[in-house]
């Protein structure tokens, strides 16, 4: 299981920085995703981060603003939120796949066998 922490509510252009933990394993050599569901919309994959080979995915909504990072010495993953607008708003998820350790994007959601509880990010003024 994983714990995302982090969420909370921000105005338009502010900044989050998400957290994603796994109490139970070591992430070091899995690839990591995270989720995003917006009100009233399906849960869809916004950026994959790998364990390996340094790739970083995001999707197009997200280019430029918001940077996925590593910190293997705290079993820590991170998506620095920058410049958010009000379609950002959402759950927030963090997913991993511990039979792949790079990304070729975020992928198929089925693949994710681990997922954390999700945090609520709420962009507004």
């Amino acid at each position: 299981q994983l714990v995302e922490s982090g969420g909370g509510l921000v105005q338009p252009g502010g900044s989050l920085r998400l957290s994603c933990t796994a109490p139970g394993f070591i992430l070091d050599y899995y690839q990591i995703a995270w989720f995003r569901q917006a009100p009233g919309k399906e849960r869809e994959g916004v950026s994959c981060i790998s364990a390996m080979d340094g790739y970083k995915y995001y999707a197009d909504s997200l280019k430029g603003r918001f940077i996925g990072s590593r910190d293997n010495a705290k079993n820590t993953i991170y998506l620095q939120m920058n410049s958010v607008k009000p379609e950002d708003t959402g759950v927030y998820y963090c997913a991993t796949d511990l039979n792949r350790s790079n990304c070729k994007g975020v992928g198929n959601e089925a693949w994710y066998d681990h997922w954390g509880q999700g945090t609520q990010v709420t962009v507004s003024s």
